[in-house]
């Protein structure tokens, strides 16, 4: 019998090809979006730091880390793009919290030439102190080693009450005549400088003898904020009656650094105003939202014009969140 020739085997013929293991989507490391016709390029990281109610707005349907063709790719040059994400969000309310981010973690953790408060906290992380109610441990306490800042944010959809025999009105279609979209411009224009953030809650708390909204304030003023703080951004959404506000501050912790005579910095914790800052922790990753509403007569009469009273309604919803950066 002939000897089988192992070279013509089909069987050894058959070029086997490496199976692909890696199956696993690339991270992106920034992310382009497009909001509103403004484009940003940004960091995954300072993505992942920003407000889970920002997160939320940004992308209601969840956001997408990864590059979704990586299972595809040829590891060429081509892999390097940018994906980009259409986002329904206010560009320059985008731009105000990025800013004030970037601030507060340059402050927090420094330059490259300057260093941050957190190298003057280190003394607080090595030992701790006997009097503490914290302990030394900073994973019990991340405010010794995160920059917190309280997000404070108000969606405000409105509401305007034509008199009776105004010319404001609607077709049969339900659909706005000029007289009556001029009168929603103008209150929506007197309720957009209306930008001191406790005025409206302090008003339903003189109305309804709310005491729990009351400590909401005083607690939010012991963190923060200031009782005639005003809001750090206020627009008009378009094509809608609604006004989207934030305001940004950094939380007081307690932590005060203060500098001697001889220019060395000193560290020092007021541990009741750090127990108050705690309490907030409650509202890292966790937003609380709170809705009210709000009535209130308005006179809309120009200079020399004889009054003109509108009844305006505003529901009023409140997100407060912590964020750690």
């Amino acid at each position: 019998m002939a000897a089988v020739n192992l070279s013509n085997s089909p069987i050894t013929q058959v070029s086997q090809t490496p199976v692909q293991t890696n199956l696993q989507p690339q991270l992106l490391t920034r992310l382009l979006l497009d909001l509103r016709g403004r484009r940003f390029s940004v960091d995954r990281e300072n993505i992942l730091s920003l407000p889970e109610s920002v997160l939320l707005c940004l992308f209601p349907n969840g956001l997408v880390l990864s590059r979704q063709s990586a299972a595809l790719s040829d590891g060429g040059d081509n892999d390097d793009y940018e994906e980009l994400y259409g986002v329904d969000f206010d560009p320059d309310c985008f731009e105000f919290v990025l800013t004030f981010f970037q601030h507060a973690r340059e402050e927090f953790y420094g330059t490259g030439n300057t260093p941050g408060l957190l190298a003057a906290q280190q003394q607080l992380l090595e030992g701790g102190s006997p009097t503490s109610d914290f302990g030394p441990s900073p994973s019990q306490n991340p405010l010794l080693t995160k920059q917190a800042i309280i997000v404070l944010r108000e969606e405000l959809e409105y509401f305007s009450i034509p008199p009776k025999d105004g010319k404001e009105a609607t077709d049969v279609r339900g659909i706005a005549n000029d007289a009556l979209l001029d009168l929603k411009r103008k209150c929506g224009d007197y309720l957009l400088h209306k930008r001191n953030i406790f005025t409206a809650l302090q008003r339903n708390v003189n109305k309804e003898n709310n005491l729990a909204e009351q400590h909401l304030i005083d607690m939010l003023c012991m963190s923060g904020f200031d009782r005639e703080d005003e809001w750090g951004y206020r627009a008009m959404e378009p094509s809608r009656c609604c006004i989207s506000s934030i305001a940004l501050v950094l939380l007081k912790t307690g932590i005060v650094h203060t500098t001697s005579s001889g220019g060395e910095r000193q560290v020092t914790v007021d541990y009741n105003q750090m127990a108050t800052a705690q309490k907030l922790l409650l509202f890292w990753r966790k937003p609380a939202r709170k809705c009210w509403w709000d009535g209130i007569e308005v006179d809309l009469a120009e200079p020399g014009e004889p009054e003109r009273v509108i009844k305006l309604w505003a529901r009023r919803v409140w997100t407060l969140e912590l964020s750690l950066v």
